[in-house]
Order: structure tokens, then sequence, then C-alpha cells
């Protein structure tokens, strides 16, 4: 579904990915992580057309979208929740959601997802008339998560969903995120929480100052010494 190549990005003099290659399959999981500053969210910045790389592809579905900008991107079913979750203040919860389904024109498909959503969280639905700005960090980040829904993604970047949220509340962002993925969509997931990332992962990648050090499935990372050592405080 997602294959990037080469992949080099530049802010002025600082190389900031360097020859990054990775690849995500339909029905995956693809977990990415690294320290603060490694350049994890310019990857995916990069990826959704935030940021212009200095060279390589990416290839999503087989078409290279590397000049492809980052609003006709949801379009294509390619969906990104921001790091910090980037609701909408001085709108309503059910205003954020509409936000996210602003470029689909069928209005009963939309009308169903709303209602998916509002089975799915709860919360959402009794405080759909309230700012979103009133929400906890949890509940925010639900509705970063579900306003991205609202748009259809076939592939759903997910960066940092986990930030700033009690260790009760990150089990349960990681349990709706591996149900997103058995319902149908794919994902790739930029996290700190490597444990998490990681156990829920099909691939994964560590990138460490711009570069791909170590890939393998969710379980060889966890059980790599050099990954233990340096994320998993082993």
């Amino acid at each position: 579904m997602l294959k990037v190549e080469n992949l080099n990005v530049h802010y002025g003099v600082i190389h900031a990915l360097k020859d990054v290659n990775i690849e995500v399959e339909e029905g995956q999981i693809v977990s990415l992580i690294g320290s603060n500053g490694a350049g994890k969210t310019t990857l995916l910045r990069t990826i959704s057309g935030l940021i212009k790389a200095t060279s390589g592809s990416v290839l999503y579905l087989g078409e290279n979208i590397a000049s492809v900008s980052a609003q006709v991107l949801p379009t294509k079913g390619l969906v990104q929740v921001p790091e910090g979750r980037r609701i909408f203040a001085g709108l309503t919860v059910y205003e954020n959601l509409m936000m996210g389904a602003y470029l689909r024109k069928d209005k009963n498909g939309i009308k169903e997802d709303l209602e998916k959503v509002y089975k799915r969280f709860e919360i959402l639905a009794s405080r759909k008339n309230q700012d979103a700005a009133t929400l906890s960090g949890g509940e925010q980040q639900m509705l970063a998560i579900s306003r991205a829904l609202m748009a259809k993604p076939k592939l759903l970047l997910l960066d940092e969903p986990s930030m700033g949220l009690a260790p009760l509340l990150v089990k349960e962002i990681f349990n709706i995120i591996k149900e997103i993925n058995e319902q149908g969509t794919t994902i790739l997931l930029v996290e700190q929480n490597a444990m998490q990332a990681l156990k829920i992962a099909d691939k994964a990648y560590v990138l460490e100052t711009g570069s791909i050090v170590l890939q393998g499935t969710g379980q060889e990372l966890l059980s790599s010494p050099d990954v233990q050592k340096v994320y998993l405080g082993g």
C-alpha cells in the first residue's frame, strides 16, 4: 500500500531524513519508533504532503505522491492524525467530526460513519454539542482519531497518539488502534511508547538521527537486545 524509497529531507543544511526505506502492506499495523528528534514526525509529514522531499519517492497504491498536495491526499484515502491532537477549539465535538468529512459528498455514508463513531465512543456522543477544547486529553485524542475516521481512510497515519496520556488511557488508545485495524484500516504508527507500539505491530522500524537502523516484526524488535537496552529500559 505504501512504499517509501531512498527518501531524503533537508531543513536548510540539516539532513533530517537520510535514504529512508519503509513498506506498509495492506491490512498491517506498522510501527516506527525512535527517540525525540530522530525524524519520525518529519517522515509522516513528508508522506502526507506537508513537507517536500529533497529526493526519493513515496509510492501510495502504486502512485508516486511525493509532489501531490496535502489537501488532495485525504480524497485518496491517506489521512494523518497529527501529533498533539490539533482539535479545533471553539467548534463542538460534532463540528470537529464533520470537519473530517468535509471532502466527502456521500451524505448517507457520512451519517452512517457518524453513528459508528458515536457507538464506539459514547463519551463523544454525550458531548457532541460541547466545545471540543473542554474535553480531557484522552477524550481529545479519541476525537482526533474519530475525525480522521470520518474521512474514510485506507491508510491512517498516527503521530504519537499516546503522548501526554495517563497509563490507563494509553492502554485504551492502543486497544482502539487495534480495533480500527481489525475493521480494515491499514495503520502507520509513530510512537515513543516503544513497548506498546511493538506489541501491536505486524512490522516495525527503528529510526535514529534520520536513518532506519533496525527493522523486523514487532515481536523481533521486542526481543532485540539493542531495542530493549535503548527503548525498553532492559
